[in-house]
């Protein structure tokens, strides 16, 4: 079992988000959540990767009960990518230590190699306040990067693809194809057609989850 969630609750200023959420999702298996805007599909997400403390009930990530487990076994890509003020390789590395050909390696099945050999300094290139020198395909596709390099066994993705026009969409669609090949993929999107290539797909909506 590579996503457990049991019994989870979770409630924001009195207000309850997450109402006995349980779901199982299997090692390799891709399962969308779809939902009105502002149903908990984020918070879900945040629950699971360990940003967000859970209030009641478990989850467990490839093994991994605390949350500080559950953060090193995933890797997000989510609606706006959120960038430091450091370098490209920084953006992807995380300011870890990382072999020069794994970064490069990333870059490529993410789509970045031509735009990476256009700029003045490469990899080095600062990216801006908040990512605010490159576009937004750009940014989203440095997340994918970094997803990539991260070798995560689960992937979360929160509704990566809506902020894109569609030549951009379409180079996202295929660095998003080769993270999520082979790995354990929980996506939500309020789009029940982004979900299309989900092995299941639930509904969440009023803090409770069904079958869509």
């Amino acid at each position: 079992m590579s996503i457990f969630i049991n019994a989870v609750f979770y409630s924001y200023r009195d207000i309850q988000v997450l109402d006995d959420i349980s779901l199982s999702i299997q090692t390799g298996e891709s399962v969308g959540v779809t939902g009105p805007s502002g149903g908990g599909k984020s918070t879900l997400l945040k629950l699971v990767s360990g940003l967000y403390d859970i209030q009641g009930g478990e989850i467990t990530v490839a093994g991994a009960k605390c949350s500080e487990g559950r953060r090193k076994n995933v890797a997000m890509v989510m609606q706006n990518a959120a960038l430091f003020a450091a370098s490209v390789r920084d953006n992807i590395t995380c300011g870890h230590d990382m072999d020069e050909d794994d970064v490069l390696r990333a870059c490529e099945a993410a789509q970045l190699t031509d735009w990476i050999a256009s700029l003045p300094e490469g990899l080095g290139t600062f990216v801006g306040e908040r990512g605010g020198k490159v576009s937004g395909g750009q940014a989203q596709r440095i997340a994918i990067a970094r997803a990539i390099a991260k070798d995560a066994p689960v992937i979360l993705l929160d509704e990566p693809t809506s902020a894109l026009d569609n030549e951009t969409g379409a180079a996202f669609m295929i660095a998003l194809e080769r993270l999520t090949k082979g790995k354990t993929v929980l996506h939500v999107s309020h789009r029940h057609e982004m979900l299309a290539g989900c092995n299941r797909i639930y509904k969440l909506e009023g803090g409770r989850i069904y079958g869509a």
